[in-house]
């Protein structure tokens, strides 16, 4: 298998394909970072010319687990869309065709904003410029000619993505607006992109489209009011976390149907590890 894009997630879904015994590819600029034993391909995607090191075998799975450089539309542009456009042209070029490509995405897809129950089949209206780019990366990869299905990761947390806890250590507060979050720990996202691929190959349905998230949504200021709890610290005036742009509750009932299940069942697990780390 190859993971494209094997930073963060994409480094802890290559470690668990090893513990199962799959050989891992692993893409990305920089090969040094890459984990032991994962065999490296140093390539940057804004390039459309096929890397040198590029597998000619068979490969059975690509997840692509790209992250963009920035946070403008020409970035995500760039990271989601055209490069996987080049990917698909690699593969078409060495007439490689994976049992599935899994393409890592998100749930901005969702513009809902009336604190409603959202899964893998409502309506996907993304108010944002970032949501809709990412819908259209998960029509690429649809339309890809390979198997696909897009995991929609909730907000990632987890070691070295701290921070939510370093603002509420400075005194940050949840703004008084009423709003649900969802996270999903990257331990777990890595394990649900895992146990789709495991599944896939044993043969069982899988589906186009799965939510990566914890059993628990939380209201923002519930969050970071337990968080204030843990860290023995309290509110700064004028100091106001930045509003979220939306309020639902996402489901994993379908990821949980597949057999995954999450390690860190809501926030309160995931960050209590967090800090005991810190």
């Amino acid at each position: 298998m190859v993971v494209v894009g094997c930073g963060d997630i994409g480094s802890r879904v290559a470690q668990l394909m090893q513990g199962h015994g799959w050989q891992v590819y692993g893409l990305r600029r920089n090969i040094q970072r890459l984990p032991a034993g994962i065999v490296p391909i140093a390539a940057d995607l804004n390039q459309a010319q096929c890397p040198s090191d590029w597998p000619q075998e068979p490969i059975d799975y690509v997840v692509y687990a790209m992250a963009a450089q920035g946070m403008s539309e020409a970035d995500y542009q760039r990271a989601y869309v055209q490069g996987q456009q080049h990917l698909y042209s690699w593969l078409q070029h060495y007439q490689q065709q994976p049992k599935r490509v899994i393409f890592v995405s998100s749930s901005a897809v969702y513009g809902q904003n009336d604190d409603s129950w959202v899964d893998e089949q409502s309506p996907t209206e993304p108010k944002r410029w970032s949501g809709q780019i990412m819908l259209a990366a998960e029509r690429c990869a649809m339309e890809s000619g390979h198997p696909a299905t897009a995991v929609r990761l909730t907000g990632i947390y987890g070691p070295g993505r701290n921070m939510l806890i370093e603002r509420v250590r400075q005194g940050y507060h949840a703004p008084h607006r009423h709003c649900f979050t969802n996270r999903i720990h990257a331990d777990d996202a890595a394990s649900l992109i895992a146990t789709i691929m495991l599944a896939d190959a044993q043969g069982q349905t899988i589906e186009s489209v799965y939510i990566g998230v914890d059993n628990e949504p939380a209201e923002q200021a519930e969050v970071v009011a337990w968080l204030q709890q843990q860290l023995k610290v309290s509110s700064v005036a004028g100091l106001v976390l930045q509003p979220r742009s939306g309020s639902k509750r996402c489901s994993n009932a379908r990821a949980r149907a597949l057999g995954w299940s999450a390690q860190y069942s809501s926030y309160r697990e995931g960050y209590a590890v967090q800090l005991a780390e810190l």
